[in-house]
Parts: C-alpha cells; structure tokens; sequence
C-alpha cells in the first residue's frame, strides 16, 4: 500500500481507505472485516455517521486477537457539526474513542466548517420549529485551538479539516500553531477541484477525497429518507470515457476513477459493502494511466456544477459566516447531509 506522509504530523497515511458513510451497523461490521482481510489499514469514519461503535467491535477483535497491530492501522473520525464549541471539544473525542475502543485517532477533523447549537437529548443539530437548523456562528479557529490541545495530550496523532474552501483553510493555517495535515472534500472526475488542490500542495496539506466515486447510492438514500430527488444526479461509473478507458486497461469504472486520483496524489476512501468491490476497490497499484488517458478523464470536470453535497439540506444553513460555497454553489437545489 502506497502511503502519503503527513507534513506536521509526520503520519504515514495509506492512500486508499475504507469509507464508511451511510451503512447500517451489521453491514459496517462485515465490510470492516472484509477491507483488513484485503489489506486495508486506513478506515474514515465520522461521530455522525453512527458507524463507530459497529467498526471499534471489529477492531477490538482484530487488535485483541493480534492480527493486526495499532501501529499498523491508521484511523481518522471528526468532530461533529453540533460539537465545535470549545468546550465540547474534548467530549466528543471522548464518545469517538470510547465507540471506537482506541486510546488515540491517527487523524481528526473538523467535519464542517460552520457549526449547529447542541441537543441534548439527541446529540444532535438542534432544529428550530420552523425547521431550519440552530446556527451556531461559533468560529472553527477557536475549536482549533482545543484540538491541538489533544495533539498534544496525545489523543489525537494528526489534525486536519473537512468541507472547507481554500479561503478557509489559508485562514486556519495562518493562525494556527499546528498545522492542519489534511484537508478532505467532496472529489471524482466531475469535481476535480484543482484550484483548492494547488493551494493545499502549497502549504503541504494532503487531500483527501470523498465520494471519489459519485456516491452512487446516495439519490436513492436522499429519496428515501427525506423524499427528495436529484433528476440530474451523475452516472460517473457509466460516462462513456470512463468505460472506454476501464475496457483499455481491463479494469473496473471505478478502479480507473479512483487510479485518476490517486495517480495525482490524492487520498481515496472508496466506501462499499460488497467483499468483490471493497477488494477491487484497494486493488490499484499493478497498473499506471497514460497521460492520454489521463487527459481524457481531466476533461470531465464540471466545476462547481459537479458538485453533488453542498449542504443546503440543512435549512437555512447558507446563512451561517461559515458556509462554505457562497457564490454560485448557494443556488443549486442539491441536498446533503453528512458526508
């Protein structure tokens, strides 16, 4: 497994991990077996996807029976949107690492840059009666602050930050006595982001990408749970270049989209229940992308109209100071939750 090292942290992080948004607890157990049974050392998970108590079993299994050793593993969670007060820092590191029977994550995130007030009987954004979410304009430099306070009470190996713009995370590295050493966002083929990429190669922060697949599934999960539907959500696994390209080099759609970025150096957590797409998925270092190739799928970028999460699922949310898409972005219709 090829591994990108951490710039502040020094971290050895391997580039392809399991994702593990949107499964149900059974499902997470399986696949998490699955992926260290092939050979995957790096799982991302969140507080909020509800999938940390379902992987700490199994890692609790793996690392009691000694088939793996921690040192091996390389584990990231985040903060919650509704837990970026100070104060409640610590707590909610606290809930990661009791679910995930860990003593320390190799790597934390702030989830979002804008954060939601608490309930406390949920755990959960706080919603007002009209629906919209309890903004909290709580400033993320200020939970920053906590967070390398855990660095250094050893809890946490390496500190980083999800969903933010560029505009964001030069703010943050600016102020910061730690340096954020990751920076993961929404990105595959449609969504190439190569201006935020250039800033972070700038300060020597890795990317990783989310969704590097489209996220097939997730219209579906939109559909289902909040009756929403998205007419043009993206087929990227079906776009005629991407199979032309997958038939050339006798692989899967998804292993040429994931070799595309991972090929220019950016992290990948593909997420799947199925053993034979886990196992293609971390399956992609016996063969390289010819410049041709690659320009070919260079040309399927959309920009900003690639972009399937963009939060605005949670009402009213464009209106915190921390959101992060204010221009264009704000007028898109697309839902998103937690990704």
């Amino acid at each position: 497994m090829k591994t990108i090292k951490l710039a502040t942290s020094g971290q050895e992080m391997p580039m392809v991990g399991l994702g593990t948004w949107r499964a149900q607890p059974h499902e997470m157990e399986n696949a998490v077996n699955v992926a260290l049974e092939c050979d995957y050392r790096h799982i991302d998970t969140a507080f909020n996807y509800n999938t940390e108590e379902a992987i700490g079993n199994v890692l609790k299994n793996w690392l009691g029976s000694g088939r793996v050793k921690r040192n091996e593993l390389f584990i990231t969670t985040k903060l919650p949107n509704f837990g970026g007060r100070p104060s409640d820092v610590e707590r909610f590191l606290k809930l990661s690492l009791k679910k995930l029977n860990l003593d320390y994550v190799d790597l934390y995130l702030i989830h979002m840059p804008f954060s939601f007030q608490l309930n406390e009987c949920s755990l959960s954004p706080l919603v007002n009666d009209d629906g919209s979410f309890a903004l909290d304009p709580v400033d993320y430099l200020d939970t920053w602050k906590v967070m390398e306070e855990q660095v250094r009470m050893g809890r946490i190996k390496a500190i980083g930050v999800s969903n933010f713009n560029a505009e964001q995370l030069e703010r943050l590295y600016d102020n910061a006595d730690i340096k954020p050493d990751v920076l993961q966002v929404e990105m595959h083929a449609y969504l190439q982001q190569r201006e935020l990429r250039a800033v972070c190669q700038r300060l020597h922060v890795a990317v990783t990408a989310y969704s590097p697949l489209g996220s097939p599934g997730a219209n579906t999960h939109f559909s289902s749970k909040y009756q929403y539907s998205l007419d043009d959500f993206p087929d990227i696994l079906g776009h005629p270049t991407v199979r032309e390209v997958a038939q050339k080099y006798e692989k899967t759609p998804g292993q040429i989209l994931l070799k595309h970025l991972i090929q220019e150096g950016v992290i990948v957590i593909p997420k799947s229940g199925n053993p034979e797409r886990i196992k293609s998925n971390i399956s992609l270092f016996d063969f390289e992308l010819a410049l041709q190739d690659v320009e070919q799928l260079d040309q399927l970028d959309r920009g900003e109209n690639g972009r399937i999460f963009n939060f605005l699922f949670f009402k009213g949310v464009e209106n915190h100071p921390y959101y992060p898409f204010k221009s264009k972005e704000s007028n898109s219709s697309s839902p998103t939750e937690c990704s």
